[in-house]
């Protein structure tokens, strides 16, 4: 054995994710999306969320451990995810993995969704540790946390209003690309122009902190000038443009804190961190500064109940006690 074997649920938003981790090592990672349903609705509706959790949940977890090729009673606990998130989806997952630890006389571990994030590198990278930078975002989240060690997180910058994943979203809805936003933009980015439109990138006076609900003011009110002088540029271009203008300011602001705090790692988590330049950028980045890079595969960027996992194997192995039993889930849960 190479370590704890957990079963990790993670249902914070609209994705139901199950995994089995032995050590650092997926076992098995299965996911039931979720896109299809809310895609008519241009985004997350709670309600039917939390109501397609409850249809998946139980046979994921079977899939999960059927894949694992372990039985439930091998596993040494259950880890669920506490929050963020929507209060409904995140009862299912919680309710579900508790019952499921009960039945089976193991420890539950309530896990921070954020930390999952944090943890994902170290699933894919032996060599991920702290102290490192981590680039966090996502639909519903964008910050940088300094990582000094595990357990011990400090945030050093957030979104002031809208996260990096939200704006995508927005301005895709806006431009007619579909949902989810993010892997739409990125499509339709491709053979554009990311220098053909110059939009802004707020808050240069604050290093570290986001700040993305004027970009669309500003692509809208541009796209309505340009349709009026008949000068309206290419989607491709639109799409390439509004993609550099958010993967500039998480660099920037990523880096901005590798300076300030002077750790040689950087790690990143969330959704948007699956985004094809972004990727691409920070790894310049990395390079040129002579900082080691950790962002995992975009399977462990997005949701998944691997990284829900990972951090109650490293609790197990910390000796921090399980969660109580009447804890209960914490849509507002923040980070550290």
């Amino acid at each position: 054995m190479s370590g704890p074997i957990v079963l990790g649920i993670e249902t914070s938003c609209d994705e139901t994710g199950v995994a089995v981790v032995e050590g650092s090592v997926v076992r098995s990672s299965v996911l039931g999306s979720q896109v299809d349903l809310h895609a008519r609705f241009g985004g997350v509706v709670p309600e039917v969320a939390a109501r397609a959790h409850v249809e998946a949940i139980r046979p994921l977890v079977h899939q999960a451990l059927t894949a694992a090729g372990i039985h439930s009673d091998q596993l040494d606990a259950v880890a669920a995810t506490r929050g963020p998130g929507l209060a409904g989806a995140l009862m299912v997952g919680f309710g579900f993995g508790k019952a499921l630890a009960w039945s089976l006389r193991k420890p539950f571990y309530g896990i921070d969704h954020m930390e999952g994030h944090l943890f994902a590198p170290r699933l894919e990278f032996p060599d991920y540790e702290p102290p490192a930078v981590v680039l966090l975002a996502s639909g519903g989240h964008s910050q940088i946390v300094h990582v000094a060690r595990w357990g011990v997180y400090e945030t050093l910058g957030r979104t002031i209003d809208d996260a990096a994943g939200e704006a995508f979203d927005k301005l895709a809805r806006f431009l007619g690309l579909g949902y989810p936003g993010g892997p739409a933009i990125d499509r339709e980015s491709e053979g554009g122009d990311p220098d053909a439109i110059r939009f802004p990138r707020a808050l240069a006076d604050r290093p570290f902190d986001f700040s993305f609900s004027g970009l669309k003011t500003a692509v809208v009110t541009f796209l309505e000038k340009a349709k009026r002088e008949g000068t309206l540029p290419s989607r491709a271009d639109v799409a390439a443009s509004i993609q550099e203008a958010i993967v500039d300011v998480l660099v920037d602001k990523t880096f901005n804190a590798v300076e300030a705090t002077g750790v040689d790692a950087v790690g990143g988590g969330g959704g948007v961190l699956a985004n094809r330049r972004l990727r691409t950028r920070l790894a310049e980045e990395a390079e040129r500064r002579g900082v080691r890079l950790f962002v995992p595969a975009p399977r462990l960027c997005t949701d998944n109940g691997a990284m829900i996992a990972a951090v109650a194997v490293q609790r197990i192995e910390a000796g921090v006690p399980p969660t109580p039993w009447p804890e209960d889930v914490d849509p507002g849960l923040s980070l550290g």
